[in-house]
């Protein structure tokens, strides 16, 4: 994180439920590679996947938000067991309705990651908006804090121990994975 989080970021990192996240330029580098087939391919982190899977064991939700359809992404949601998928958005802030309506958890109940322009809709609605580090300079103005890490290069692993440890759950999820 650019600077130690404040009180009022810690408060708001202990009411989060659901971790809500951008695919490309934060689970990828934003790069997308297509092969001679035209198939999409794309890389992601292993250690945001870890992240992920902390959050969960510690019955945090996590979802995905993107303006992008992509069966790279529905397999990797797949192998992390993520099943709230909402893609092909033209517009992201009106997950937070069906978000709502699918699991009772309010908009200051998310943290959302984003790195661009379509990001900034999302973040001014949720309880904490995060930029990665390498996110468009208006993403990084519009959000409550700004990841060490660029996106696809572990800033969502950064974010997802910085809520477990807000929560007060790292050290019983460390017990239970080391």
């Amino acid at each position: 994180m650019n600077t130690a989080p404040s009180d009022t970021l810690a408060e708001r990192l202990k009411a989060i439920r659901l971790l809500l996240l951008d695919v490309d330029g934060v689970l990828t580098d934003g790069s997308i590679v297509y092969d001679d087939a035209g198939s999409e391919i794309k890389t992601f982190n292993v250690r945001d996947g870890l992240g992920v899977r902390l959050l969960m064991l510690a019955g945090i939700q996590v979802g995905i938000a993107t303006g992008r359809r992509s069966k790279a992404l529905l397999h990797r949601c797949a192998n992390l067991k993520i099943t709230m998928i909402f893609d092909g958005l033209a517009s992201k802030s009106g997950v937070l309705t069906a978000i709502n309506t699918q699991t009772g958890i309010s908009a200051n109940e998310i943290a959302y990651i984003g790195d661009d322009l379509m990001d900034i809709s999302l973040m001014q609605k949720v309880g904490v908006s995060i930029a990665v580090a390498d996110a468009h300079p208006l993403v990084i103005s519009a959000a409550h804090m700004v990841s060490s890490f660029p996106g696809g290069k572990g800033a969502v692993r950064e974010v997802c121990e910085m809520i477990l440890k807000a929560r007060g759950l790292w050290d019983d999820i460390l017990l239970k994975v080391v």
